[in-house]
């Protein structure tokens, strides 16, 4: 029963296993009240279970099960000879009432439990009702305003801020989390034969142990922290919070959402690969093609997912320098193939630069002076570019013209690197993360580039997707480099 965040989080396959292991606890719990003398804790033998399991042609592996309920708390065991344990059963009656429970649940599956979330088309509603308020309050009362402040508004001037309230080592999370809030708006990327060869959106991964800053990034500089006094930069009523919320669910709410462009943040993106089956559905979600799940109670789907991810994915180093256990994960493949992919060991310098943050955010010492401005800006030109009836008629819709010298800046610093080492350790579709980059910071110039049509890649743009291409390699070469 994947995703039942109730009970022992038992899979549907194990239904079996746990009906005979409720009989042999109840036989245990009679056991242990038999005779004069007070009640004992109930106990049966490892190879008890395994017996019972063999007669009644379970062949399911007992042990993940056991391990759960150990972690939970609600049995022990101990060696018992050199091949058998004896497993203690300390809370019997709530061990009994969670497995009965998840039986119950395994015969008589909720009749909705694959339809969409029933309360997702209110949310949407509101969170389009939320854009919608913020885009007539800004026509209303700062239109002009927030013209003349993106006549000079750039990836210069959004850096220079992010870096004077977090510092040279964490301001880069911010900024391309605020790029890829740009980039939601999906305008065509044209090519130099003014055909279209591909749209400015994509996902965002933030990878790296606990505690380096991931959360921050991409949702409380996006949406705001009022309890931390951080207020929202990006977009208003187009990000869709999933802390919380398991796969099963997502995938179920994601019907909602076809043919619409939201943003989904998900904090715990590892806990999501841990569910059976959900790596290949997650995949056809970051590939943004059809989606379809079945399984034995009903069948979600098929819906094309149209919307992105901005992820943190934590894992466990064991130091600054251990790269490649997380690198040859294959999960780690599985986001870096589809999604623009940053990985943050936990360095000396890091703590330093999170430490140093977190303390001037809890004294007031960090100046969020350009958030209205920032997210004022991020608004219209969002609404601009995806055709919003309230300003369609006033401003025409640019994309993004490509430029090949980008792609030769890149390339030299691809050819670097394979002059150290005939077996490069990064992926070709990392270059195109970085023209990706250089793209959503044109769209900060819409008001800056003269003219109506398509916006040019600046060279302030293809220096700073140069350097994250250059860091982002030298990272998984195990070396150091930063973007400045």
């Amino acid at each position: 029963m994947a995703g039942r965040g109730r009970g022992i989080d038992s899979e549907e396959e194990e239904l079996p296993l746990l009906r005979v292991l409720a009989a042999l606890v109840r036989e245990a719990q009679g056991r242990s009240t038999e005779g004069s003398g007070p009640p004992r804790v109930p106990t049966f033998r490892l190879s008890a279970l395994r017996a019972r399991l063999a007669h009644e042609r379970v062949f399911a592996d007992p042990a993940r099960v056991l391990a759960r309920l150990k972690r939970r708390g609600l049995i022990d065991d101990r060696p018992e000879g050199r091949h058998d344990r004896t497993v203690q059963v300390r809370f019997p009656e709530e061990l009994l009432s969670l497995l009965d429970g998840e039986l119950e649940r395994g015969e008589n599956p909720p009749p909705a439990a694959l339809q969409p979330v029933p309360d997702e088309a209110a949310e949407i509603r509101a969170m389009d009702g939320e854009f919608l308020a913020a885009l007539h309050d800004l026509l209303r009362h700062r239109l002009e305003e927030t013209v003349e402040f993106g006549r000079t508004f750039s990836i210069l001037r959004l850096a220079e801020y992010l870096r004077e309230l977090f510092g040279e080592a964490l301001y880069a999370d911010s900024l391309i989390a605020l790029l890829q809030q740009y980039a939601l708006a999906d305008v065509p990327l044209i090519a130099p034969t003014g055909r279209p060869t591909g749209l400015t959106g994509f996902h965002l991964a933030l990878f790296g142990p606990p505690g380096t800053g991931k959360t921050f990034s991409i949702d409380d500089m996006v949406r705001g922290n009022p309890r931390s006094g951080v207020p929202p930069h990006g977009l208003p009523g187009r990000n869709r919070y999933c802390g919380g919320i398991t796969p099963v669910q997502f995938l179920r709410v994601g019907a909602s959402y076809a043919g619409r462009t939201f943003n989904f943040i998900v904090p715990e993106f590892n806990d999501w690969f841990k569910y059976r089956g959900m790596v290949e559905p997650l995949k056809l979600v970051m590939e943004q093609r059809e989606v379809k799940w079945e399984t034995t109670l009903g069948v979600v789907g098929p819906y094309t997912f149209r919307s992105f991810l901005s992820v943190n994915y934590n894992v466990r180093t064991a130091g600054p320098s251990d790269f490649w256990t997380t690198f040859n994960d294959p999960n780690f493949s599985a986001l870096e193939d589809r999604m623009l992919l940053r990985f943050h060991p936990m360095t000396r310098e890091r703590f330093r630069a999170v430490e140093a943050s977190a303390e001037r955010l809890d004294l007031g010492a960090i100046d969020f002076s350009l958030a209205g401005a920032i997210r004022d800006h991020l608004t219209l030109v969002h609404a601009i570019e995806t055709r919003h009836p309230l300003v369609a008629h006033r401003f025409p819709v640019r994309p993004v013209k490509l430029d090949p010298a980008i792609y030769g800046t890149l390339r030299e610093v691809s050819e670097r690197t394979l002059a150290r080492t005939p077996n490069p350790s990064f992926s070709p579709r990392l270059k195109s993360r970085a023209v990706k980059l250089a793209s959503a910071a044109a769209l900060l110039g819409y008001f800056a580039a003269p003219g109506s049509g398509p916006l040019p890649i600046g060279p302030a743009d293809s220096e700073f997707a140069r350097r994250f291409y250059e860091e982002e390699i030298r990272v998984r070469e195990n070396r150091r480099g930063s973007v400045r």
